[in-house]
């Protein structure tokens, strides 16, 4: 399954794909609830990717990276072994130094599994203090928004 965007009254929301492996699952078979913020945490990495965002460039560049500042993170229903999902990222509020992103897992068939709210800084890369983000990344951030 491809990424896909999506518009919504709320604003354009990216999807990625996730299949669930029995990595990601606990004893009883369920998804490990960690695993939900992997299966966040890689959406957002190919949202920045299709924006033409190269987190390793920009780490050598432009000596900042990306780090989750805050998550809150609710469980609604579980998902399962083999299940496919969709989780979404969709920007809730633009700064100079963080992005605020709303995201959502769905199984296949559109049923709510998981939300959070995460918040990303942009830190220097020797003292871990907040920096700007990038000027090419922001324009490419502000036309999502």
């Amino acid at each position: 399954m491809p990424a896909t965007s999506l518009d919504s009254p709320s604003g354009r929301a990216f999807v990625w794909p996730v299949r669930v492996y029995w990595e990601d699952t606990d004893a009883g078979g369920i998804v490990y609830y960690a695993n939900y913020l992997k299966f966040m945490e890689r959406a957002r990495t190919e949202w920045l990717r299709a924006l033409g965002c190269d987190q390793a460039l920009m780490r050598v560049r432009d000596r900042v990276q990306l780090v989750v500042a805050r998550a809150s993170v609710e469980f609604r229903r579980p998902a399962r072994l083999d299940d496919r999902l969709e989780v979404d990222v969709r920007i809730l509020k633009l700064r100079r130094a963080s992005v605020e992103l709303a995201q959502h897992l769905r199984s296949a068939s559109r049923e709510p599994l998981c939300h959070a709210r995460i918040r990303v800084g942009c830190v220097d890369m020797e003292t871990f203090r907040p920096r700007g983000i990038p000027n090419s990344l922001l324009q490419e951030l502000e036309l999502e928004h």
